[in-house]
């Protein structure tokens, strides 16, 4: 975005004299989208345009139009949990970009910042899982949800594709039972999914938790969601072994709030699927065309194996599960840093 076109952008949607400077600084925190700060007399804006090729080392291109699912989930989660996403406050759908509330970084802090810093609080996962259960039990069945979120070629290229089929093209023994995964998220279309619940897409402020970054929202499998977000608190706690058990309770009070809101199937059934989504993302995280930053080969390798294992042999609940990579995390085990 130039900044011709971003002063004509805030001066459409009315946020800006003709002819005002804005001050612009871009901002950090993703790879598919740019999204920039602006600064004029009426106030401090945030501008997101998608990307049609995400800026990572594996080809990776994806439809602009995404921006207008992203921006749809906005609307829905500042009706169902206002507060807890920024509000959307103007729209150019020529050129796909969106103005937002801006979040002051004073006020509210990047919840992945805070993990990796080692600031790991139980009741931040109750916050974020608390949110994410009020919307996928508002939106569970709802017919016109469903509609409106209906195109799922996005959440595919997005998330289903660049994750899991690209895991089963590194790991073609385990073809079967990753295409088996993706098969049974495309099949359980129950809810609107976020599709990135990661922390560095999660603020924390005065009003909880914050959702950003929606561009792979679809009406598809809320299991997704959550395995999503668990999945990050197991990376997290190869990094920081010195947070593991304070990550591990974490992810214990994120699955103990999420499923109170489960009003759409039995606990037990979503558990299922969460549990057999958990090592194919893993697996995705070191082997699919987004892995994690933050490990170094010998962890990398050891989350892979250990996701091979739980692959072929699956958990048969989130305790198992959590017992299974608590001991594959003891000394000397694979959290050694390079």
């Amino acid at each position: 975005m130039t900044p011709e076109f971003i002063s004509g952008l805030l001066h459409e949607l009315g946020f800006a004299e003709h002819g005002e400077n804005p001050v612009i600084e871009a901002l950090s925190g993703g790879v598919s989208s740019e999204i920039l700060k602006v600064t004029v007399g009426s106030g401090i804006y945030c501008i997101k345009q998608a990307l049609p090729k995400l800026k990572v080392e594996k080809d990776w291109s994806v439809p602009t139009d995404r921006v207008f699912s992203e921006i749809a989930w906005l609307h829905a989660a500042d009706r169902i949990v206002p507060g807890h996403a920024p509000r959307v406050l103007g729209v150019d759908r020529r050129a796909g970009a969106f103005v937002m509330e801006f979040l002051s970084t004073e006020s509210h802090h990047n919840w992945k910042t805070l993990l990796v810093s080692g600031i790991v609080e139980a009741d931040s996962g109750r916050q974020v899982a608390s949110v994410l259960g009020r919307l996928h039990a508002a939106t569970a069945g709802d017919r016109n949800s469903e509609k409106q979120f209906s195109k799922k070629d996005n959440f595919y290229l997005l998330r289903l594709e660049p994750y899991l089929i690209e895991a089963a093209k590194q790991n073609p023994d385990l073809a079967e039972e990753l295409i088996d995964i993706v098969q049974s998220v495309q099949k359980h279309r129950l809810a609107l999914v976020h599709g990135d619940v990661s922390p560095k897409n999660i603020f924390l402020g005065p009003e909880g938790a914050i959702f950003l970054d929606a561009e792979c929202a679809c009406f598809s499998d809320p299991a997704f969601d959550v395995a999503f977000l668990l999945n990050h608190m197991l990376l997290k706690s190869v990094l920081l072994p010195d947070q593991r058990d304070e990550l591990l309770l974490v992810f214990d009070r994120i699955w103990t709030e999420y499923k109170g809101h489960v009003n759409w199937e039995s606990s037990c059934q979503l558990e299922k699927r969460i549990v057999k989504l958990l090592p194919a993302l893993l697996l995705a995280r070191v082997d699919g065309k987004s892995p994690v930053d933050y490990l170094s080969n010998v962890q990398g390798s050891g989350v892979r194996t250990f996701a091979r294992d739980l692959l072929i042999h699956p958990a048969d609940t989130l305790d198992d599960f959590v017992t299974a990579w608590s001991e594959d995390l003891d000394p000397p085990g694979w959290t050694v840093i390079e």
